[in-house]
């Protein structure tokens, strides 16, 4: 995945063009090299969002930043830490909600997943889960955002197998995010014409 040297710039500070994005293409999968600039995005989007979201915490980060009071819960936010023995039952909690109502899923993150699972036999069932919301969420004109810890390679990010089955899916969206001196920056993954977005968030 080589990015686009010239990318489209979207200056995008109320967050409005990069949630649209997140609505096209589900699910969207949100790459990121420090767990700091992740988290500070994550808790951007969500201030700026009114309806339902639902946070699966995986690696407890956001949790931590509640728990501390360096981040304010929203009342619309809950947040839910599945283990191996109740993730089917939170799941089955998850697509119920997400089937009634517009919910933004974040799923915190693919690394998190991959250490509690680490047969590729339950990684490839959590990806058939993560499809399997995004479908549910397409039917409510909801968002899927499954965050991903990950490394440059020669240009390339290089992630865990289990990650890349699930962008090769025409329907996924895949966002790589890094912080510039104090700006957010976001880049798509190139599409077709070569061309990708960049958002630029201050």
């Amino acid at each position: 995945m080589v990015l686009d040297k010239n990318p489209e710039w979207v200056i995008d500070n109320n967050l409005t063009s990069i949630k649209n994005e997140f609505e096209k293409n589900i699910p969207s999968i949100l790459l990121c090299s420090d767990p700091f600039h992740k988290a500070e995005f994550l808790n951007r989007l969500i201030n700026c969002i009114e309806y339902q979201i639902v946070f699966v915490d995986m690696d407890l980060l956001y949790t931590g930043y509640v728990e501390s009071g360096m981040i304010k819960k929203n009342d619309n936010v809950i947040i839910f830490h599945p283990d191996k023995t109740n993730w089917k039952k939170e799941l089955s909690n998850i697509i119920t909600k997400i089937s009634k109502e517009r919910t933004l899923v974040v799923i915190d993150s693919f690394n998190g997943v991959y250490n509690m699972f680490d047969d590729l036999e339950s990684i490839r069932f959590i990806n058939s889960c993560i499809m399997f919301l995004s479908s549910f969420g397409r039917e409510t004109n909801s968002s899927v955002i499954v965050t991903g810890m990950a490394r440059k390679k020669e240009e390339k990010w290089i992630i865990s197998p289990g990650g890349k089955q699930i962008i090769k899916s025409s329907k996924t969206g895949v966002y790589f995010l890094k912080k510039i001196e104090k700006n957010l920056i976001i880049t798509t993954e190139n599409n077709i014409s070569g061309k990708s977005k960049l958002f630029k968030i201050e």
